[in-house]
């Protein structure tokens, strides 16, 4: 790519429509998926049941991750709610491995108390079960959590329904004048909520460790700066206003510091910022554009993406300074890498006959999987537990967002009913 395209890519803001509440599609599941019904859960209390279907929620979690084929409702043949009402044999006629049942009970002005059962419908066995004190604003947060842990008991590893995803929408009036918005929402799409506005680009969004705080660019005075925001509370900082390119924020693993993109010496490069001191230190220094850099989970290297071999390829370099040593040798372009949890695997964005996809790179044998089967999919981020990867795609001349598993065998869309979307961060897990 030629530099002065990768310059333009660092603002780039793709002309949108109203963007509203995000819908999900699973366009591809696991062949083989778990057998599972999800029976709608009893409201055992007086008056007006609670506003939403948990039951449901958990059926739609644990359908789009994928992994599980959920029973519908139309087939079941019987709705128990307590232990003492399953009967097996109705759950093995239809060929359930496993059941939830569960219960809604008052528990105080405004209070709920939610308990649950996960049988093995072959062994008769009753495999987890907990109760668990919500409100009716935290009820979809609390069948989020159900959903993780029955995830987590059937697959064996943490599940991430209970997470949030941050994008970037813009709203185009009559008259054709522009506002863009980023918005966090559950990672269900629900609860969609308006972090920042402005008349100007947004763009670059990327979540604090903790998942309390956000960083993003913003040309909110018309020149780029780095700002960094408290979900919570909207209160806001700017960090980086340097002359020249201020973007691509992305945080350490202890969120101390903010790696960014800097042209203050006159040419793009890789800064690490200590977000208490204030305090900058230069990690690159090189005549070609550095930028799009991310950390490593331990904390050690940071990769980037930089021109200086010809075209856009991934490095990785020491934290404490030193030569940068090329990653990605696949192909003519290869940009906005990002580790997996776990540290085994890049994602990022990597041209295919002419078409920009998301592949995964593993770190241990050098292969580089394509995983994306668009024409222009970018920023791919990594769910917390590197099951999924949320990225950016067009659909029929729109923007939209897609997940898919690191196997590459689920895939999903999470369309809008209008408008485009882009440049998805997928949040950490919630910390107390």
């Amino acid at each position: 790519m030629q530099r002065n395209l990768l310059i333009v890519l660092l603002i780039w803001l793709v002309p949108a429509l109203p963007a509203l509440a995000l819908e999900i599609e699973i366009t591809e599941g696991v062949e083989g998926a778990l057998p599972i019904a999800v029976v709608p859960f009893a409201y055992r209390g007086e008056g007006t049941p609670p506003s939403q279907d948990v039951a449901a929620i958990v059926r739609a979690d644990l359908a789009r991750s994928g992994r599980f084929r959920t029973l519908p409702l139309k087939d079941m043949l019987a709705r128990p709610s307590r232990p003492e009402e399953v009967d097996f044999r109705d759950w093995r006629a239809l060929k359930q491995e496993n059941l939830v049942i569960g219960e809604v009970l008052p528990n105080g002005p405004g209070g709920y108390r939610v308990r649950f059962r996960l049988f093995d419908v072959y062994r008769g066995a009753q495999i987890t079960g907990i109760g668990l004190e919500t409100t009716e604003n935290d009820l979809r947060s609390t069948a989020h959590r159900i959903a993780d842990l029955i995830y987590e008991a059937l697959i064996g590893e943490r599940g991430a329904f209970d997470t949030r995803i941050a994008y970037i929408t813009s709203i185009r009036d009559r008259q054709g004048r522009e506002k863009v918005h980023l918005k966090v929402a559950d990672a269900d799409g629900y609860n969609p909520q308006t972090i920042v506005s402005s008349s100007e680009p947004l763009m670059s969004p990327a979540w604090s460790p903790d998942g309390r705080r956000i960083a993003y660019v913003s040309f909110e005075k018309r020149r780029p700066a780095i700002w960094v925001q408290k979900v919570l509370t909207g209160e806001r900082q700017r960090v980086a206003a340097f002359q020249g390119i201020n973007g691509a924020p992305a945080w350490s693993p202890d969120g101390r510091y903010l790696a960014l993109t800097l042209s203050k010496g006159g040419n793009p490069d890789i800064y690490i910022l200590d977000l208490r001191r204030r305090s900058l230190r230069q990690l690159t220094r090189h005549w070609a554009i550095d930028t799009e850099a991310a950390w490593s989970p331990d904390g050690r290297f940071i990769v980037f993406t930089s021109d200086r071999a010809g075209t856009p390829q991934i490095y990785r370099v020491p934290v404490a300074g030193g030569t940068p040593e090329r990653i990605t040798y696949e192909g003519n372009y290869n940009a906005r890498a990002s580790y997996s949890p776990d540290g085994r695997y890049l994602t990022m964005v990597t041209r295919v006959n002419g078409n920009f996809r998301i592949g995964l790179l593993d770190m241990e044998n050098g292969d580089l999987r394509v995983l994306s089967r668009g024409d222009l999919d970018e920023s791919p981020s990594f769910a917390p537990n590197g099951s999924m990867i949320i990225y950016a795609g067009r659909d029929d001349g729109r923007g939209v967002l897609w997940a898919v598993s690191t196997d590459g065998r689920v895939r999903q869309r999470l369309a809008t009913q209008a408008g485009d979307v882009r440049e998805p961060a997928w949040s950490p897990y919630h910390q107390q």
